[in-house]
C-alpha cells in the first residue's frame, strides 16, 4: 500500500518526539535549574512576607513578653482611709480623744524570688511562641516548593502532549487524505481521531490542574498576585545541593543531631525550660510573704489634759507562715516536676516521629531514584525497541496501524511517568528538607502594628 511509507515516516516523528521535550530538559538543568530556583526562592520570600500567620505568632509572642514584664511587678499598694472610735451618741470627731481620722498605705511582697522568676518564665514561653514563626517558614516552604513542583511537572506534561498531539493530528489528517481517495480503513482514520481526542482531554484536564495549583498558591500570594500573575513558568526538579550535605552529616539512621535544630524541637526544650522554672516557682511558696503598712490618725478631741490630742502613726509588718504544707505547696511542687517529665517525654516522642519520617522519607528517595534510573536506562529504550519492531511489522504488512498507535501511546506514557518520578523524587526532597533545614531564603522579622500607651489617648 502506497500510504504506508509516509504514515511510517510521521509514525517514526511522533515517537521520537514523545522522548525529545525530556531529553532536552535534562541536557537544559544545569543553567535552568538556577534560574528557576531563583525565582522559587523569590516567590517564597515573598509568601513569607505577607503571611498572616508570622504575624500572629510574633503578635503572641511579644504579647508573652509584655505581659511577664507586667508580672514581675510588685502589687499596687493601697491607699486606705477611714475613721475609728466615733462616738455613737454624738457623732462629734471632737468629742472623744480615741477618735481619728486615719489615712494608710499598705504594700505587699511576693514570695522569695516569684517575680523575677514568673518574668523568667513568660520569656520562655515567649521564647517557644517566637519558635512557631520559623516553623510556620518552613511549612510555607515546603508547601509553595511542593506547589511548584507539581506545576512543573504539569507544565513538562503539557509539552509532552502537545507535541504529541501536533503530530498526531497531521497524521490524521493524512490519514483522512488516504481514506478519501480510499487507500486507507475507516477503522485506522477512527482510532486517528480517538487518539487526538484523547490528547484533547489530557491537555484540558492540564490545564485544570494549572490553574487550580495557581489558586492554592494565591493563599500565600494573595488575590492580586493571582490576578497578575496568570501563568508561572516552573520546573519540576530543583538542586538540593544544600539538602544533601545536611544529609551526609546524618549517622545512619539517627538523624538526631539535624533534628535538634527544628523549630518544632526548639519548643519542646523551650516548653521543658518553662516547666522547670514553674518547679523553682513552686520551691518559693514555701518562703514566707511579707507585708508593710504604715497609717497616720489625725485627731480633732482634747486629751485628758485638757490639752490637744496627739497625732499617732502606726507601722505593720504581715507575714504570713506557711507550717502546713501538705495539701498545698507539696502537691504544687510535686505537679510542677510532673509537668517537666510530660515536656521533656514530648520532646522524645517528637524526635523519634521525627527521625521515623525522615528515614521513611529516605527510603522513597532511594527507591525513586533506582526507579528513575530504570526508566532512563531500560524502559525508555525498550519502548523505543518495541515501536521500531512494530513499525517494521506494519511496514511489511505484519502488524495492524493500531499496533502502531498503541506503541507510539506506550512510548508517551513512559515519558509523563518518567517526569511524575522527577516530580516525586523531588517533592520527596521538599518534605526532607523541612524536616532537616535544607531550605535557602531570607525574611526579616514580621512587621506588626505596635501597641499604644493610655497616655497617648489622653
Amino acid at each position: 500500500m502506497k500510504f504506508k511509507p509516509s504514515l511510517l515516516a510521521l509514525s517514526v516523528c511522533a515517537l521520537v518526539s514523545v522522548s525529545a521535550p525530556v531529553f532536552a530538559h535534562n541536557m537544559a538543568t544545569a543553567a535552568e535549574i538556577t534560574a528557576k530556583q531563583d525565582s522559587l526562592t523569590q516567590l517564597i520570600e515573598q509568601a513569607l512576607r505577607y503571611d498572616a500567620s508570622r504575624k500572629q505568632f510574633y503578635a503572641q509572642s511579644q504579647a508573652m513578653r509584655e505581659t511577664g514584664i507586667a508580672s514581675a511587678t510588685l502589687m499596687d499598694p493601697k491607699l486606705k482611709f477611714g475613721f475609728g472610735g466615733l462616738p455613737v451618741d454624738s457623732f462629734q470627731f471632737d468629742q472623744d480623744p480615741m477618735t481619728n481620722i486615719s489615712l494608710g498605705l499598705m504594700q505587699q511582697f511576693e514570695r522569695g524570688e516569684t517575680l523575677s522568676l514568673q518574668q523568667k518564665k513568660a520569656n520562655q514561653q515567649a521564647d517557644g511562641m517566637s519558635l512557631q514563626v520559623d516553623a510556620r517558614e518552613r511549612d510555607i516552604a515546603n508547601g509553595v516548593t511542593q506547589l511548584w513542583l507539581e506545576l512543573g511537572y504539569q507544565q513538562q506534561a503539557e509539552d509532552i502532549l502537545k507535541e504529541n498531539q501536533r503530530l498526531m493530528r497531521e497524521l490524521a489528517n493524512f490519514i483522512q487524505t488516504n481514506y478519501s481517495i480510499g487507500k486507507n480503513e475507516a477503522q485506522d482514520l477512527l482510532n486517528a481521531q480517538l487518539q487526538v481526542s484523547k490528547l484533547d482531554e489530557k491537555l484540558q484536564a492540564n490545564a485544570q490542574m494549572q490553574r487550580r495549583i495557581n489558586s492554592q498558591l494565591s493563599e500565600w500570594l494573595g488575590t492580586e498576585w493571582l490576578a497578575q500573575n496568570g501563568q508561572l513558568l516552573t520546573l519540576n526538579q530543583l538542586d538540593w545541593q544544600h539538602l544533601n550535605q545536611r544529609i551526609e552529616r546524618s549517622d545512619g539512621t539517627e538523624h538526631y543531631a539535624l533534628l535538634v535544630d527544628h523549630p518544632m524541637v526548639k519548643m519542646t526544650d523551650a516548653a521543658i525550660s518553662a516547666s522547670e522554672t514553674q518547679v523553682e516557682i513552686a520551691e518559693q511558696a514555701y518562703a514566707p510573704q511579707f507585708g508593710v503598712e504604715v497609717m497616720y490618725a489625725y485627731r480633732q478631741a482634747n486629751g485628758m489634759n485638757g490639752q490637744p490630742a496627739s497625732d499617732l502613726v502606726s507601722a505593720y509588718l504581715t507575714m504570713d507562715l506557711p507550717l502546713f504544707t501538705d495539701n498545698r505547696q507539696d502537691k504544687n511542687h510535686a505537679a510542677a516536676q510532673y509537668q517537666v517529665g510530660v515536656a521533656k517525654s514530648q520532646k522524645d516522642l517528637l524526635l523519634a516521629q521525627m527521625n521515623a519520617k525522615v528515614n521513611a522519607l529516605l527510603v522513597d528517595r532511594e527507591n525513586l531514584e533506582q526507579r528513575l534510573e530504570r526508566y532512563r536506562n531500560t524502559l525508555i529504550e525498550q519502548a523505543k525497541a518495541r515501536t521500531q519492531a512494530v513499525e517494521r511489522g506494519y511496514q511489511n504488512n505484519t502488524a495492524q496501524f493500531s499496533d502502531v498507535i498503541t506503541a507510539a501511546s506506550d512510548e508517551l506514557t513512559l515519558a509523563l511517568e518518567k517526569q511524575r518520578l522527577i516530580t516525586d523524587l523531588n517533592l520527596v526532597n521538599s518534605n526532607l528538607a523541612a524536616l532537616l533545614g535544607g531550605f535557602d531564603y531570607r525574611v526579616e522579622t514580621p512587621d506588626i502594628a505596635q501597641p499604644t500607651t493610655r497616655n497617648a489617648h489622653q
